[in-house]
């Protein structure tokens, strides 16, 4: 199997905006968010599918969504949510968790402008506020 992007992203051949890393999973910043704040929850190994990991690969990467969740709340506290997607649409060969604030339906469900520039400059603020002791 070839490098996903998200293996090219941990191993450091591609710039992003990381937030928390540990011995089983790496989290960044999407680059076009559904929401700001909206973090990719990716595991070291690459699967393409969540429930092909292991079950330790499983727990660790869950913990991690919910250190994500949890950091998210105290970052964007006028939000009242914290969504949770897996669906393996936009990146197939290497599964992913996307964790982002929202307050309603509208926003849940908003779509990305795939045309649209990214304003590295924003998403750098809000991975420094994010940004969580790495555990490695």
């Amino acid at each position: 199997m070839q490098d996903s992007i998200f293996t090219k992203i941990i191993k450091g051949e591609i710039p992003c905006h990381k937030v928390y890393e540990d011995a089983h999973s790496f989290s960044f910043l999407d680059i076009r968010p559904i929401q700001p704040g909206h973090v990719l929850v990716v595991p070291k190994k690459q699967v393409c599918f969540v429930w092909d990991l292991e079950s330790d690969d499983y727990q660790a990467l869950m913990g991690t969504v919910q250190k994500i969740g949890r950091r998210i709340r105290e970052v964007f506290p006028e939000k009242s949510r914290v969504g949770v997607i897996i669906e393996g649409l936009d990146v197939e060969d290497h599964t992913h968790i996307k964790v982002f604030p929202f307050s309603n339906d509208t926003e849940f469900r908003a779509v990305p402008d795939p045309s649209s520039e990214t304003d590295h400059t924003a998403l750098a603020e809000i991975a420094q506020k994010l940004r969580m002791e790495d555990d490695i």
